[in-house]
Formats: structure tokens, sequence, C-alpha cells
């Protein structure tokens, strides 16, 4: 072979490494040159020469012809494979082309690789979905996903609802004039409350006996579930027409998704009820977002109050944009709003790092966090967990966790804050969508590989991390 051939094996070299299970460093360190020089080929920015090629062979035991010979065209034949897609059957493209981009610009190449990859997972979760409903994926993959589907009506509209705010504020100030909801539902709806035991309930926390005049509330539930029961069904009986009104506006797929929709919607009114837009924005600027104090001054629970914050974006009188999510022990996410531009992973469970996972072990502590994503957006978290149940002996207690967030350029507003670094200054721990969608190569806690990584193997180098990738 002729020594002064100028030999571009940028792509080949990339996969000849991840194949070894070998960063650029370690390769570097085997053929006594600079691990910028190999990032360099690897590049294709300098050619390969005649003597590192024959180190390359004998080090690694490889085919030298194997080596030099046809650089790229895997990479080729898979970018080939890939526009062969109707996606791109209406894009005019040179012969050369592919061959260009996959010499020149190996980067590229991989990005592009990796994106389609992504694409088709997502097309193939499509199919899967369909699938269980008999459809390809579109039609019937929204219904068989009703949560899902309740969760984008919401969080399209950044669960803000000015409608029933304003509706919510007039019937409170009715109520008011009854001293409660109790006297209201005695005096406009002829409407009596009773607590019964667990027993009578029967497994309704909330039933409206019309025959009797009867509301009747398990008398298991604490004096804030109580409260929030009784405003629920006053907003079945009084704002109905509001909420169909706000339902109106969305388009489902399923009756599912539907109910499951007017069902968040009237909790919303309810706890508009309890805590009424106006008084509660006030407030929330006074006690600087302290979801304890704001709980005590409005008779409600932890978790109300911190649902109630993600609402605060009626057009003219803004607070802070929260997010909000709640967790199982095992991680299941049973609710999540998104006020904040939070990019919550729409299947899956979420990072590991996130403190609403770790809150369990200090139940009823509110633990503050600074997160930072990937691309570098910073928010401010506080968790805590909450109960469910449990209020006589016997019952059954269930416990999760709650987180509410906000963009790190609010948190100052918060008195959580308080004495804390600025989120330039303060140390964020850096989490992920979810394992799937991180690209954080250095995470001990991953417990999947991302989309679109290959992982190395570990015939020659086993990492100290649960999976080991290509450090490019």
């Amino acid at each position: 072979m002729a020594t002064d051939r100028r030999l571009y094996i940028g792509p080949r070299l990339r996969r000849l490494r991840r194949n070894l299970g070998l960063t650029q460093a370690d390769m570097a360190g085997d053929l006594d040159v600079s691990p910028s020089y190999i990032a360099l080929l690897e590049r294709n920015n300098r050619p390969l020469t005649a003597d590192l090629l024959v180190r390359l062979a004998q080090t690694y035991n490889v085919d030298m012809a194997a080596l030099a010979g046809n650089a790229g065209a895997d990479e080729a034949a898979r970018l080939q494979a890939v526009l062969k897609d109707p996606l791109f059957a209406d894009i005019d493209r040179a012969a050369l082309e592919v061959s260009d981009v996959v010499t020149n610009h190996p980067g590229i190449t991989e990005a592009l690789l990796r994106l389609y990859t992504t694409y088709q997972e997502e097309q193939l979760a499509l199919a899967d979905r369909g699938a269980e409903t008999g459809g390809p994926g579109g039609e019937g993959a929204e219904a068989s996903d009703p949560v899902a589907e309740s969760r984008r009506f919401l969080a399209a509209r950044r669960n803000s609802f000015p409608t029933l705010d304003d509706a919510a504020e007039r019937l409170a100030q009715a109520v008011s004039a009854h001293d409660n909801i109790t006297g209201y539902l005695k005096a406009r709806h002829d409407l009596r409350v009773r607590r019964l035991p667990s027993s009578v309930m029967v497994g309704s926390m909330r039933r409206l006996d019309r025959h009797r005049r009867e509301i009747l509330l398990d008398d298991a539930l604490d004096g804030a579930s109580q409260a929030f029961q009784l405003a629920l069904q006053l907003a079945y009986l009084e704002m109905g027409a509001e909420i169909d009104a706000v339902l109106a506006a969305g388009s489902f797929a399923s009756e599912s998704g539907e109910r499951l929709t007017r069902r968040a919607l009237a909790s919303y009114a309810g706890a508009a009820l309890l805590m009424p837009y106006s008084a509660f924005a006030r407030a929330v600027e006074a006690r600087r977002y302290d979801v304890e104090a704001l709980a005590r001054q409005f008779g409600c629970s932890f978790e109300q109050t911190a649902h109630r914050l993600t609402t605060l974006q009626k057009p003219g009188q803004e607070r802070v944009p929260f997010f909000f999510i709640r967790v199982d022990p095992a991680g299941n996410v049973s609710k999540r709003l998104d006020g904040a531009g939070f990019p919550f992973a729409r299947h899956g469970g979420g990072c590991p790092l996130w403190s609403v996972h770790y809150a369990f072990r200090t139940p009823r502590e509110i633990v503050t966090q600074w997160l930072e994503l990937p691309d570098g957006q910073r928010f401010f978290s506080i968790a805590r967990t909450v109960t469910a149940g449990g209020g006589a002996f016997g019952s059954p207690r269930v416990e999760r966790a709650i987180a509410l967030g906000c963009a790190a350029e609010h948190a100052h507003r918060l008195v959580y804050t308080q004495g804390q670094p600025g989120p330039d200054e303060a140390a964020a721990t850096p989490i992920g969508v979810t394992c799937r969608l991180c690209q954080r190569t250095e995470c001990s806690a991953r417990s999947e590989p991302p989309i679109g990584r290959q992982i190395l193997p570990d015939d020659i180098r086993r990492t100290s991390l649960p999976f080991g990738f290509s450090d490019t």
C-alpha cells in the first residue's frame, strides 16, 4: 500500500473503538497518540497514516485491508435505507450525496440515524397501542389511553380555566352568606349532610341520596377531605353548564377520556370554591407560596393547596407558574399537571434522582431541590409525602409523594429559597425526563439505555456504570 495515500476512516474507526469497549482516551493510550488526535481522526479532520494503520491492526488484531477498505460503507448503507422511507420520497438528492455526508460529516450522520431510530420506536409504540383496540395506532391508540387524553387536554390549557374560576368565585360569595357549604346546601337545595361509618358507605366517600335529600359522607375522611367533597358536590349541582362549556372546546377520542376530563374540571371547580381565585392569589403573594401556611388559612390539605397553585394563570392576575406530580412508592404517576413548561415523560417512570422519589424517607417533611435538565433548563422543586385514607383503625391508608416546582427564574418568590444561593450559584441535581430520553451517560442511577445509544461490550473493559457508552 502506498504510504502517501490519504485515508479517511473516521466512522469505521469509531465503530472499531466502540466494539472494543474503549473510550478515545483508552485507544489513544494503546496507540501512543493523544486523545484529541483520535477525535480528529474520527471526525475525518485528519487522514489515517500508514504507520498508525499498522499499529491499529497489530494492537487490536484486526484485518488491515478490512479496516482501510470501503470506509463508511455501513453508515452509508444505513443512511440509504433511512432515505428510502416514504417520508422522504419527494426529496431530490444526488447519488453521491449520501457518501459525501457520511465521509465528511460523521457526526451529522450519527445524529440523523439516531433521530430516525427514535422516530421508528415511536411509530412502533403507536402501532402497539393501536393493536390493543384493533386499530392502526391513530384513533384506536387514543381510545386505549384515556388518562393520557385527559392529561393532554389539561396541559394544552396549562390547567387554567378562568370561566370556572369566575363562576366559582361568584358561588363562593353566595356560600359565604350562609356561613359554610353545609348551610348553603340546606338553604338552596334542601340537602342535609350526614356522616356515616365506612361500613355503611360501602366503598363510597360521598354519595348524593336524592330520595332522602341527603349528601352522605364517609366519617373516616379528615376535615379537609370532607370540605372538598362537599365543594365538589356543589360544583356538580350548580356549575355543570360551565364545566360542560369548557369540555365542549375539546375533542375526545373516547368516552372514558371525556369522563376523566369532566371529573378533573369538576375537581378544579371544587378547589376554586374553597380557594377563590382573587383571595387565594393575594394570599400566595403575602405568604410567599408557603403551602402549609396557605393550607391552614383556607382549611385545605397540603395536596389540595399545591394542586390549586398550578392553576393561577388567569389573564391579568397571573402568579408563579407551577408544575405538579404525584407518585406512589413504586414510582407510578397518578397525577401530573403542568403550568411551568416542565417536560414530563408521556410514558414510563421519571428520574430517580428527583427528590419526589425519596421523599418517603422523611414523611411529612418538605424536601427542596434545584433541578437541571440535560438542555440546561433549571427548576426549583419541593416534595413531600401525603396520605389518603386511614381515617379509622383498619381502614386502608395510601402513602404518596407530591412535588411542586417552578422555573428557576421564579424561585426567588418562594419562601423555600429564602437564605439559599440563587439559581446560578446553587448546586443543581442533574436529572433527565426519563432514562430512555436522557443522554447523560455518566449516571449511576440509570435503569435503561437511552434511545439511539449503542451499549459497549465489556470483553476488554467494564465500566463502573450500569451501561457503558461511547464517549461521542
